[in-house]
């Protein structure tokens, strides 16, 4: 999409790519974290530090598929300039409104998807 749209479409393709690449990346520091904590026979409690990684890998996934970077719409802005529109402000009060429901939809998967993605490295380590 090239054209800004109140809580649909926030980010262009270049923008996409980032979130997309920071979230693999993060997805790939929970891996090593996790392995680290099991190989060197670390307490399993500290597994549950993979939680902000696996967080931060969630949101980017999360915004490159859906389009739409949290952080951008908290802040009333968008930038679709990868995808050959523009950037900017979000000068509409409803479409601000729209924008921060929707960034908080994208928190709250992620956080979701984290935490049940934290109890299955928990409890997949608690068993071996």
């Amino acid at each position: 999409m090239s054209k800004y749209q109140p809580g649909v479409c926030y980010i262009g393709a270049d923008e996409r790519r980032k979130r997309r690449t920071l979230g693999a990346l993060s997805f790939l520091a929970a891996a090593g974290y996790v392995g680290f904590v099991i190989v060197t026979g670390r307490p399993d409690g500290l597994l549950l530090g993979s939680f902000p990684l696996l967080f931060g890998g969630f949101v980017g996934v999360v915004q490159d598929r859906m389009g739409f970077c949290a952080a951008f719409g908290a802040l009333a802005r968008y930038d679709l300039s990868g995808s050959g529109g523009d950037a900017g402000p979000v000068d509409s009060s409803e479409a601000v409104k729209q924008d921060r429901v929707r960034a908080f939809q994208v928190l709250a998967v992620s956080a979701a998807a984290a935490v049940v993605a934290t109890m299955g490295v928990y409890g997949v380590a608690a068993v071996l």
